[in-house]
């Protein structure tokens, strides 16, 4: 049952195959023509009828090679005992036993290939008379040489396939390779970064104890370490964004991408030119005086602003317009991001997108909370309010 399992290969490439395969056959199929005719001036109508016929199995003979063979071989072996023929469509048998060879296991395709041979040899005592043995081994030349193509062909396939399956494999060592060399890279910096911080703070407690040991009797000493206190939290804070910006930095990005300072409000002006550029239309309002905001809390804003003006972009449909609303209310910042684009469709919960469960996360970080949602009048809006005290607060 296992000679009957049909073989697969790649659709990608099957439409191409089918055509090949239809040339193939009809051209099989008028190799017979000329061949009967060069035996019989008068042939039998239904001797070449047979003859041509015997190469329609070949259509399919990349699904069932062995089959196929064994069709045509049948076919040519009726058609010779029911009408005596003096010539058979050996191209048909040839480019059948060439298909088993090439796409089939080695032991089918020798098996297939003596039952072939043994056909040849018997067919070619039973229809030529006299010196027999020339034509049988000018046959089994021909037998020989589809069966030798074949393999090489099946060789040339495999030998192609592993060297595939290879380079697949190395690939993905190098991947594993390169992954273990960051992971070993990222550990060394997070040493350093426990080493740089470490080092910088206890200085800077010395330092800070002399100076306050010191600035009873000798203020201008006291000046002088504190200036000393000041540079070495320079240092330490350079060094720390230096390797804090290597940590952020993704595969392919640019180093000196990641090593640009942490975005804050100040930066929103530019956020929303950049949205503008790329088709929003968004106006920025600012209501209240601004106090002095945490970084952790600007940070927020913006990546809120961010993700809010992103979705817009995806889900507001082209004519949107979107408004940034930050409001300053005693000890809190108000944020509202509103747009009248098709974004109303979308579910109406902030669980609905990453972006907005890591919003959540931050917000929620600084004791506030946030919503997103479908407007009254169409559009989307998302809202949050942020404690400045930098999430003390209840």
């Amino acid at each position: 049952m296992r000679l009957l399992r049909p073989v697969e290969y790649p659709a990608a490439r099957g439409a191409v195959r089918w055509v090949f395969d239809v040339l193939v056959t009809l051209l099989a199929a008028a190799w017979a023509v000329p061949s009967a005719l060069r035996e019989h001036p008068f042939p039998h109508p239904v001797a070449v009828v047979v003859l041509a016929l015997a190469a329609a199995p070949l259509l399919v003979r990349r699904i069932w090679p062995v089959p196929v063979l064994g069709c045509i071989m049948a076919i040519e072996l009726a058609a010779a005992v029911w009408i005596r023929l003096d010539a058979v469509n050996g191209v048909a048998l040839l480019i059948a036993l060439y298909t088993v060879a090439s796409m089939r296991p080695r032991r089918e395709a020798l098996a297939c290939a003596a039952l072939l041979e043994v056909a040849v040899v018997a067919g070619t005592i039973w229809v030529v008379s006299g010196a027999w043995w020339t034509d049988a081994i000018f046959l089994s030349g021909l037998v020989a040489a589809a069966l030798g193509l074949g393999l090489y062909f099946s060789t040339r396939r495999a030998y192609l396939a592993e060297l595939h399956d290879r380079a697949e494999r190395l690939e993905r060592e190098r991947d594993q390779q390169v992954a273990l060399a960051a992971a070993a890279e990222r550990a060394r910096i997070a040493r350093e970064m426990h080493d740089i911080v470490a080092h910088h703070l206890t200085v800077m407690t010395t330092l800070s104890d002399a100076a306050i040991a010191t600035s009873a009797t000798s203020p201008e000493r006291a000046t002088e370490v504190m200036r000393r206190v000041s540079a070495t939290g320079r240092r330490a804070l350079a060094d720390t964004r230096r390797l804090l910006g290597v940590l952020r930095q993704r595969p392919g990005q640019d180093a000196d991408e990641a090593l640009q300072p942490v975005p804050g409000m100040a930066q929103l002006d530019a956020l929303i030119e950049q949205v503008r550029s790329a088709g929003l239309d968004t106006k920025l309002e600012i209501h209240g005086a601004a106090p002095d905001v945490p970084p952790g809390v600007q940070l927020t804003v913006y990546r809120l602003v961010q993700e809010a003006l992103t979705n817009t972009l995806k889900h507001g449909g082209a004519g949107a317009h979107a408004t940034v609303r930050l409001q300053f209310l005693p000890g809190e910042l108000q944020v509202d991001i509103d747009d009248d684009g098709a974004g109303a469709t979308a579910p109406a919960t902030a669980n609905a997108g990453g972006g907005l469960v890591g919003m959540q996360e931050r917000v929620h970080a600084y004791g506030g909370a946030v919503q997103a949602g479908p407007r009254p009048d169409g559009g989307w809006r998302v809202t949050a309010r942020l404690h400045l005290d930098g999430g003390d607060a209840p």
